[in-house]
């Protein structure tokens, strides 16, 4: 089992769009063992390479109450959503200790490489859509905060700091 660390928000990592993969390899296989020993560890339901400091579109997902079932995803990205939306209070390791409300499509349809390297089509519901929605934002350099007014997020970004030290 190996945790890897998240990367403070703020760091340059965190704000850049990842870079696609080209292919399933061991490598990413690996990559996609520790998101998931991380993502375990924290306790989450979803994790995207950049959290990590890995500059791949590489995220996985776990919204199930047994836990076990993660999807790994490469190269995720949202072909349908729903107008209906779902609000939920999001969080990051990244800016640990706080959290915010956050309105997403309720359900999604995502295309994504799969961990056999099959392009497939996948639609997400509740939480698992909210999950997936957030770890697409990571991928493209964008963290739950910056859904926020600069007023809300700058306060958070202080009050995580704050609680970091």
């Amino acid at each position: 089992m190996v945790v890897r660390p998240c990367i403070p928000y703020g760091d340059k990592r965190l704000h850049r769009a990842a870079a696609p993969v080209d292919g399933i390899t061991d490598e990413i296989r690996a990559i996609w063992t520790d998101m998931i020993d991380t993502m375990e560890a924290m306790p989450g339901v979803g994790l995207g390479a950049p959290q990590i400091g890995v500059g791949l579109r590489l995220a996985v997902v776990d919204a199930s109450e047994e836990r076990g079932r993660a999807v790994r995803m490469a190269n995720p990205e949202v072909l349908h959503a729903s107008v209906q939306l779902r609000e939920h209070e999001e969080a990051s390791p990244n800016l640990p200790g706080v959290s915010a409300v956050i309105k997403r499509p309720r359900a999604v349809t995502v295309r994504f490489m799969d961990a056999s390297g099959a392009v497939v089509e996948r639609d997400f519901v509740g939480l698992w859509a909210t999950s997936v929605q957030h770890q697409i934002d990571h991928l493209d350099g964008k963290l739950y905060v910056d859904h926020l007014s600069k007023m809300k997020r700058d306060m958070l970004v202080k009050k995580s700091r704050k609680f970091a030290r």
